[in-house]
C-alpha cells in the first residue's frame, strides 16, 4: 500500500511497551478490514501489499501468506537502515496483518459494496491503521525502506521510487484486470494516500 516509511526521530514521542503493543494491534486490525474490503470487491492497491494481492489473484494463493513472503528480503534492509525496534515492531505488523487477513473474511461477512464507497472506505480505514502503525515506529512493507536507502544514496527522491514502482505495478494491472477494477483501484490509494498526507505530521501529535 502507498505510504511512506516514517524515519526515525529522537524527538519523536515516546511510548511504553504495553501502549506501542495496543497501539499496533489497533493499526494492523484496521488495515485487516481494509484489506479485506479490498479483496472482496477483488480491487489492488500500490507498494508491496499491492503486489502480494496480484499475485494472490492470479496464483490462487492466500493473501496473507504471499503479503508475508514478499515483505522477508525487506527486513534485512530494515535493519540496517531503520534499526532492530523498527525492524521488529514491522515485522510483528507485518505478521498479524498476513495472519488476521485470513481470519476478518469470516468474522465480517460482507455483500454486495458499491465500488465507490468501497474503495474510499477501503482508503480511509487502512490510511488510519497505517497513521496509527506509523506513530508506533513501525511499518506494513519493505519497498518503503528500499526507496529510502535509493534516496540516501543515489539521490532519488523516495517518494519518486514509490511513485515509479506504483505505476508500473498499476500498468501490469491494466493488462490482467477490466480498466473498471482498475479505476476503482486507483481511487482507494488516492484516499489512502490523501490520509496519510494530511494528517502524518510528527508536530501534530506530542505525547505528555
Amino acid at each position: 500500500m502507498p505510504a511512506p516509511v516514517p524515519l526515525p526521530d529522537s524527538n519523536a514521542p515516546h511510548h511504553t511497551p504495553l501502549e506501542d503493543a495496543q497501539g499496533l494491534a489497533v493499526g494492523v486490525l484496521l488495515c485487516a478490514t481494509g484489506l479485506t474490503l479490498l479483496t472482496h470487491m477483488g480491487l489492488i492497491t500500490g507498494q508491496t501489499a499491492g503486489l502480494a494481492v496480484i499475485i494472490s489473484y492470479v496464483t490462487g494463493l492466500p493473501f496473507g501468506a504471499v503479503f508475508f513472503a514478499v515483505n522477508l528480503p525487506f527486513y534485512w534492509l530494515a535493519l540496517r537502515r531503520m534499526g532492530v525496534e523498527f525492524t521488529l515492531k514491522s515485522l510483528a505488523a507485518v505478521g498479524g496483518l498476513s495472519l488476521l487477513t485470513g481470519f476478518v473474511p469470516h468474522w465480517l461477512p460482507l455483500g454486495t459494496l458499491n465500488p465507490w464507497f468501497g474503495a474510499i472506505l477501503f482508503g480511509t480505514i487502512t490510511g488510519l491503521g497505517l497513521l496509527v502503525i506509523f506513530r508506533h515506529k513501525g511499518s506494513l512493507g519493505g519497498l518503503g525502506v528500499v526507496a529510502v536507502m535509493a534516496q540516501d544514496r543515489i539521490g532519488v527522491r523516495a517518494g519518486h521510487v514509490q511513485l515509479a514502482f506504483d505505476a508500473a505495478l498499476f500498468s501490469v494491472a491494466f493488462l490482467l484486470f477490466p480498466a473498471q477494477r482498475v479505476f476503482f483501484s486507483l481511487l482507494g490509494a488516492l484516499v489512502l494516500n490523501l490520509v496519510i498526507t494530511f494528517n502524518h505530521r510528527r508536530d501534530w501529535y506530542v505525547v505528555r
